[in-house]
């Protein structure tokens, strides 16, 4: 059973940073994309960034220029650098896996960012 775990999460100031942690069970290689979804207090959830097993990334426009998404094959984690945090990144986060063959999803709990203006 596939288990991923967030870390990071926490409260801010706004135009601070943090960094989020999702720590996989097993080889993140066989997943052929990982990425952070938020889903925020009466709202849809959302993409945040997504990351292929290729190394191409994908950010929500809110976001680009000031999220960054990287993983760390060796210790089977991937991470999400929030700089110049703002208001509207108050989010529930959530580490997302995707393995094509078998089609499965896994989600992590979530780990809570809450920035204060």
């Amino acid at each position: 059973q596939v288990q991923l775990v967030e870390s990071g999460g926490g409260l801010v100031q706004a135009g601070g940073s943090l960094r989020l942690s999702c720590a996989a069970s097993g080889s993140i290689f066989r997943f052929n994309i990982m990425g952070w979804y938020r889903q925020a207090p009466g709202k849809q959830r959302e993409l945040v960034a997504t990351l292929t097993s290729g190394g191409s990334t994908n950010y929500a426009d809110s976001v680009k220029g000031r999220f960054t998404i990287s993983r760390d094959n060796a210790n089977n984690t991937v991470y999400l650098q929030m700089n110049s945090l703002n208001a509207d990144d108050t989010a529930l986060y959530y580490c997302h896996a995707l393995s094509m063959n078998p089609w499965r999803n896994y989600w992590g709990q979530g780990t809570q960012v809450t920035v204060s203006s």
